[in-house]
């Protein structure tokens, strides 16, 4: 092997990779634009693929991935940081690295509706970012942090795993906390920021029962809690919050939910059609009177209806938001079908 992770990073840079994949039996592999680049190299062996991986952790890192079979951690490169998740695969050691751009960027320039400047300044209740992986949350909820930051006097706390955006003190003061280096786990950081006089709280994931109960009450008590949840549409969402929940308490999950939601906003990266880069597709549902009391009696199969109901308010169906974009000339039809909830429904929307 002939080449180094440096130059590995450094191509992915240069061609605006979002992610580098590194596994044994294939070159590595550049994820551009949604497709993959196989870097013009021979298939990694064993040896090599354990190379370029340990090349990029410390002493305890690697002692985590011998034991546990996978680790989360970030790394700094030419300007640039990358979100990585190394793991073992048939006995050999992979790895899966996401760039992350450290330049904030604005509202505007990632596609985002002014209805988010709104949001940004609410001071308590959920704001929750969902979508697939990749599908741009973070990149979303850092947007979001640094608008806050910008305009409003406020304490934040992100939690996150790892940490991915920078965020320096500008109005606000932010402090950022690490799963593994700053503390233990979601729920314990959670708790811990009820005592720390927060304004804001960001939660990467709300990947189980103890944080999402502490963030719907942190949301109850006066603070602003963003977090993120890998769902396809804000129905599903509200039913993925209230399933996690034993059946006995689902009732006041649904009334403490109904009245805490902020917003739903769900998104999808898609191809722009002239190949410049890629474009996010948003459902968005936004705290309305007619919202909560469906979350309360548990009619979340009338949502989709709501939000079209309410769509002069700013909301907008997934299917819609993909039928403006094919109808706008972004991005072509057969992208936007794929990417489509309902076949049907975005055919009809994308021939009015």
């Amino acid at each position: 092997m002939d080449y180094s992770m440096k130059d590995l990073l450094r191509a992915s840079i240069t061609y605006k990779a979002s992610d580098l994949h590194i596994t044994v039996g294939v070159p590595p592999m550049l994820r551009i634009n949604g497709s993959f680049k196989k870097y013009p190299k021979d298939p990694l062996t064993g040896e090599d693929s354990a190379s370029l991986v340990d090349s990029i952790m410390t002493p305890d890192q690697k002692d985590r991935l011998d034991k546990v079979g996978e680790i989360d951690f970030s790394i700094a490169f030419g300007g640039f940081r990358f979100r990585v998740n190394a793991y073992m695969q048939k006995g050999y050691k992979a790895a899966a690295l996401r760039m992350i751009n450290n330049t904030m960027r604005s509202f505007a320039e990632l596609g985002l509706p002014d209805s988010f400047r709104q949001l940004c300044m609410k001071t308590r209740g959920l704001i929750l970012v969902t979508g697939p992986t990749g599908s741009g949350k973070s990149t979303t909820l850092a947007s979001m942090i640094d608008f806050i930051n910008v305009n409003r006097s406020a304490h934040i706390i992100t939690i996150e795993d790892p940490i991915e955006y920078l965020h320096s003190h500008k109005k606000s003061i932010v402090n950022q906390r690490e799963i593994g280096q700053d503390t233990r786990s979601f729920g314990a950081a959670l708790r811990a920021a009820l005592r720390q006089d927060p304004d804001i709280i960001q939660v990467g994931e709300m990947r189980d029962l103890e944080t999402i109960s502490t963030a719907l009450t942190a949301a109850e008590t006066g603070h602003l809690v963003l977090s993120t949840l890998h769902t396809n549409n804000a129905a599903n969402t509200i039913d993925r919050i209230v399933d996690v929940f034993p059946s006995h308490q689902q009732a006041q999950v649904r009334f403490q939910l109904s009245n805490v939601l902020v917003a739903v906003i769900s998104q999808q990266l898609l191809v722009r059609k002239d190949g410049s880069g890629r474009v996010a597709a948003l459902e968005i549902l936004l705290q309305h009177s007619s919202i909560s009391a469906l979350i309360r009696e548990g009619k979340t199969h009338q949502i989709d209806n709501a939000i079209h109901t309410n769509s002069n308010l700013g909301m907008c169906l997934m299917d819609r938001s993909l039928a403006n974009l094919y109808k706008q000339g972004i991005v072509d039809y057969n992208e936007a079908y794929s990417h489509c909830i309902d076949a049907k429904d975005f055919k009809l929307k994308a021939t009015e």
